[in-house]
């Protein structure tokens, strides 16, 4: 399974809305987890910038 957000694990308690639910689904999907952090533009930015003024 491959979970893909454009936000950090420490914004994910604003993101559902209470830091108790967000550490219990973060514990349950990172228990047996490999992350991989990618930093930079995102491929789809890259490709709009190429084709017209944003």
């Amino acid at each position: 399974m491959l979970i893909k957000s454009n936000r950090s694990v420490g914004e994910w308690g604003t993101v559902f809305g209470d830091p108790a639910v967000a550490t219990a689904i973060l514990d349950r999907l990172l228990h047996h987890s490999h992350v991989i952090t990618i930093r930079g533009d995102s491929y789809s930015l890259r490709e709009k910038r190429r084709s017209g003024p944003l």
